[in-house]
Order: C-alpha cells, then sequence, then structure tokens
C-alpha cells in the first residue's frame, strides 16, 4: 500500500457516522487535492475488504454516484445512519458534511 493510499483509508476512517465527505475533500485531507479519481479507485478497490465507510463518501455534487444496486445499497447505508437526501438527490451540506472538510 502506498503513503497515499493509507493516508485515504485513514481519512475515509476518520468519517464519523451521519456525516459524509466528499471524493475531493478525502484527497485533500489525504494530501492530494486534486487525486478525487484515486480515492475512487481506492474504495472500489478495499473499502469493503478493509471495512472502510466506503458509503460516507460523495461525489462534488453531494450526490451517490454509484448506478443501480451498488447505490441503492449505499442509500440504505445511509438511511440507517440517519442521513438521507433531500428532495433533490442532494445531501444538505450544513447538516451532513464534515464540518472540518476543504470544499472540493
Amino acid at each position: 500500500m502506498t503513503p497515499f493510499t493509507a493516508s485515504i483509508v485513514e481519512v475515509v476512517r476518520s468519517i464519523p457516522e451521519g456525516k459524509l465527505m466528499t471524493y475531493g475533500a478525502v484527497a485533500a485531507a489525504a494530501g492530494q487535492p486534486r487525486a478525487a479519481r484515486q480515492v475512487v479507485r481506492v474504495l472500489h478497490s478495499m473499502g469493503e475488504s478493509r471495512g472502510l465507510p466506503w458509503h460516507r463518501v460523495m461525489n462534488a455534487g453531494r450526490r451517490i454516484s454509484l448506478p443501480g444496486d451498488g447505490g441503492e445499497l449505499q442509500l440504505a447505508l445511509l438511511a440507517a445512519e440517519g442521513t438521507e437526501p433531500g428532495l433533490d438527490g442532494c445531501f444538505d451540506e450544513s447538516r451532513f458534511m464534515r464540518a472540518d472538510q476543504a470544499r472540493a
């Protein structure tokens, strides 16, 4: 595991229940602000196997990016934590985004 990958894992593990971060904010917190796609790749390849709360990471529009069953699973996991999107499908930044996250 590269140091950057280890940083991504650490940042994602630190997202508390009921809070969210964007892929870009995770990348920035891990030291590479322009590496949101790398965050996606790491979560896809090791999110479940490492027990990461991958479902707490959103796209820049504060929406679920996964299509089909994956998106439905993510929505169900978030709902179980009391985190639900508004009618427009976006998660409310003031309620759910980690206060210390850089807008990315």
